[in-house]
């Protein structure tokens, strides 16, 4: 029997994980696409500021209590985190806003990675923007050359900023197994925010069960999107995610994010939008319920 999923279900729906101390509800919202109706990080079209605002103000009458946010995050007119402050200060108590540091965009757009001793910038940058006086959890983003290369030096100085209070906890982004445990050794690591979703390979889901035995979030990203990555999703899909969606009277994106929030209870979901309608939907999918065959059937 079909049976549809309701857009008017909260995050809560979803569940519970933990950053460190800070309760999270598993859906939350990514902020990267507020700033641009197309694809991320390009000199197209800046998005409609009050319907971005409208976006993230429906956020948290959903429910949502998590948002993804960075600096780097922005269009020619327009701030992820700006909007963010505008739509939301003075912020509620249980809302946990999450940013990345390392990568950085100069005024043109052009990227730039910070040294180590260029972190506190970014970190200070943030504060401004979002109007805060400390970071609830900071992300060292890995540049994809440097997916080999010892993180101590950047981890060490994000470690240093958590110690002075600007930041309360720390996690790493776009990371492998061994530089998570060398992070570790220097301080707590509350998340993994890495690329995921149905297909990832087999070293993907390893890296997702070892954080789950640890304890620490995993957060993917482009969960939704897939190999459309910034560029968003291609509307492309298997019939395997089209089988199941048909089934639960769902969209694919809702199929696709249902089944990483069943990979276990510590894995979140932060789909990006700028669009009401999707953002209801996506709220929506943490109350979408996939059967042992139906995951199975999406298995990579």
């Amino acid at each position: 029997m079909m049976t549809s999923v309701p857009e008017t279900i909260g995050a809560a729906a979803s569940g519970t994980w933990k950053l460190g101390d800070l309760p999270v509800h598993r859906i939350g919202l990514g902020a990267m696409r507020l700033t641009q109706p197309g694809a991320a990080f390009t000199q197209g079209p800046s998005s409609d500021r009050g319907r971005s605002i409208a976006v993230l103000r429906r956020a948290i009458e959903l429910g949502v209590n998590h948002i993804d946010t960075a600096a780097f995050y922005f269009s020619p007119l327009r701030s992820a985190n700006e909007l963010i402050n505008s739509a939301l200060a003075p912020y509620a108590d249980d809302l946990v806003i999450t940013t990345k540091v390392g990568p950085g965009r100069d005024p043109s757009g052009a990227w730039t990675w910070a040294t180590p001793e260029q972190l506190r910038g970014q970190v200070e940058e943030n504060l401004r923007q979002l109007g805060r006086d400390h970071l609830d959890v900071v992300n060292l983003r890995i540049a994809r050359s440097h997916r080999s290369a010892s993180v101590a030096e950047h981890f060490g100085a994000l470690a240093e900023l958590r110690e002075a209070g600007l930041i309360r906890h720390l996690g790493m982004s776009h990371t492998t197994p061994d530089q998570l445990a060398e992070a570790q050794g220097i301080a707590p690591v509350v998340c993994v925010q890495n690329r995921y979703g149905i297909g990832s390979s087999p070293e993907d889901q390893a890296l997702v069960r070892a954080c789950g035995e640890q304890g620490i979030a995993f957060v993917p990203f482009f969960a939704i999107a897939g190999t459309g990555a910034e560029e968003g999703a291609s509307g492309a899909e298997s019939e395997e995610v089209r089988t199941v969606s048909r089934a639960h009277g769902a969209t694919p994106a809702q199929v696709r994010l249902a089944w990483t929030l069943h990979q276990g209870p510590h894995v979140l979901a932060i789909p990006g939008t700028g669009n009401p309608d999707h953002l209801a939907e996506n709220v929506a999918a943490g109350a979408l319920g996939l059967t042992s065959d139906e995951l199975a059937l999406l298995a990579p």
